[in-house]
């Protein structure tokens, strides 16, 4: 095929193998790694990831590995599909076997707990010169696994980086924009986590559609709020990676997030809920990191506060929404 690319898939969850198959069926070399030699075994034997991504088959032609150097080295396009805790030591493991000229795409949608650094600021710490493009948006890895429409946006600091990989990876299910607004992308991917875990524990207390609504209205809000004092654009959090991803994830039994925010509405303790989830939650770590980030930058996010004091065991959902629904009067026009 022309304009066929080596394409390595670091992360054989959900997401990665999803996006693999979509890879694959567009003309491109796919190479999906995983870390423990048992998973690609099954992925070998099963032609599918009965773990992750059950009932949805991996074409014939899907190349698969555990040597990360051998996956790297050779690609033209490097996706990192590893969840956001894990991005720095997974990149800066792959790192001395990037191609200059190689691109990465990072799936995952975070901000580091201990540094509170953006993925792409992690990246770039390790490898100033790197090629870095952001993916995010509502997409729903079984949907997009199923070739159902799915639409993002990439973001990179270089407009060329990002409309290669629109033009790599668009298809006629999978339609890609291109935003310039890099800070803008990552947080709006990474904080709707968090208000899903907040529209879970809306659900799983019986509450209804008035309810949830209101929930993600307003953490639109305080998403745009931490986003505008951290350089990011407004338009970015009424778009793709903003609004369209809260709204997915917010509503959806695809979502982690919400499924968690449910069982804890429901009265089980985060980390049960987490562990019956039976993936990782990164609403969970995010939470944390944009309180943490909110108290630096001395802005108001009542909604993440509240999160991460329920996380953290400090109330309970039924305190939680006293403290919400009991604020001070505002205007809602009111952002920073």
């Amino acid at each position: 095929m022309e304009n066929s690319r080596n394409v390595s898939i670091i992360g054989a969850g959900s997401f990665g193998t999803a996006l693999a198959i979509v890879l694959h069926n567009k003309g491109h070399r796919v190479t999906l790694w995983a870390r423990r030699a048992e998973q690609i075994e099954d992925l070998i034997r099963f032609s599918e990831n009965k773990v992750y991504l059950p009932e949805v088959k991996i074409p014939k032609g899907v190349f698969f590995s555990n040597d990360l150097s051998s996956t790297v080295n050779t690609a033209d396009i490097v996706v990192f599909a590893v969840p956001a805790q894990q991005f720095r030591k997974v990149f800066a493991l792959a790192n001395p076997e990037l191609s200059k000229n190689a691109i990465v795409v990072n799936l995952a949608k975070g901000i580091e707990k201990d540094s509170l650094l953006r993925l792409s600021q992690i990246a770039e710490e390790i490898n100033p010169e790197v090629r870095y493009v952001a993916l995010s948006g509502p997409s729903h890895a079984e949907e997009l696994a199923m070739n159902l429409p799915t639409t993002v946006t990439v973001a990179s600091k270089k407009a060329d980086f990002a409309e290669e990989i629109q033009n790599a990876f668009m298809t006629e299910r999978f339609r890609i924009y291109t935003n310039e607004d890099m800070v803008g992308v990552e947080l709006g991917g990474a904080l709707k986590n968090i208000i899903a875990l907040g529209a879970g524990i809306s659900d799983g207390m019986g509450f209804g559609d008035n309810a949830k609504a209101a929930m993600m209205t307003r953490g639109i809000t305080e998403i745009s709020r931490l986003g505008l004092v951290s350089g990011a654009r407004l338009a970015t959090f009424s778009g793709l990676a903003g609004i369209g991803d809260l709204i997915v994830t917010c509503t959806s039994m695809h979502s982690r997030n919400r499924r968690c925010g449910i069982l804890m509405g429901q009265g089980m303790k985060p980390s049960e809920a987490v562990k019956e989830v039976g993936m990782v939650v990164e609403g969970i770590s995010t939470a944390e990191a944009a309180y943490a980030l909110a108290k630096d930058k001395n802005i108001e996010m009542p909604i993440t506060e509240c999160i991460y004091k329920l996380i953290n065991n400090e109330l309970d959902p039924k305190e939680a929404v006293e403290l919400l629904m009991g604020r001070e009067k505002k205007d809602e026009m009111y952002i920073i």
